[in-house]
């Protein structure tokens, strides 16, 4: 059996209510298409609140420099960017619900990995192949495999 922990809520909508989104995402379809339209910048404080450092912001979505000329002329994040601060909100939410925990999500996204050669889960998902590498490690966990 699973030590998932049970959540009424899919994880397309706990993306977006990570992310603060104002818009109405239920599904993978409303999240692709919000994406796509790109969010508004103020969507990462949502991560900011999720407990994401803002080094961490700036080296896995969107530069601070960048930010910063992006506040001032009141643009949103391109989709790329978008896309890269939904991947982060998606393994969170899912890593809390395999552990059933913030904080425990948060430590183990943070810790070196033997199965990522030493790296940790946060810094493979740089890129989005490494990003479902982890998400296939979480699902290990999830279902009781050696991970």
């Amino acid at each position: 059996m699973p030590n998932v922990k049970k959540t009424a809520e899919p994880l397309a909508m706990q993306v977006a209510h990570k992310l603060e989104l104002r818009a109405e995402i239920t599904s993978e379809s409303d999240l692709a298409a919000a994406v796509l339209h790109r969010l508004p910048l103020d969507t990462l404080q949502g991560l900011a609140d999720a407990g994401f450092s803002e080094g961490e912001i700036g080296a896995l979505v969107i530069p601070a420099r960048t930010r910063r000329h992006r506040a001032k002329r009141n643009e949103p994040l391109t989709v790329e960017e978008s896309d890269r601060a939904v991947r982060l909100a998606r393994l969170q939410s899912f890593a809390e619900t395999v552990f059933g925990d913030a904080r425990k999500a948060n430590l183990w996204l943070r810790r070196a990995l033997g199965e990522l050669g030493g790296a940790t889960p946060l810094s493979y998902a740089r890129a989005d192949a490494g990003a479902r590498v982890v998400e296939t490690i979480l699902g290990k966990i999830a279902w009781g495999a050696a991970a």
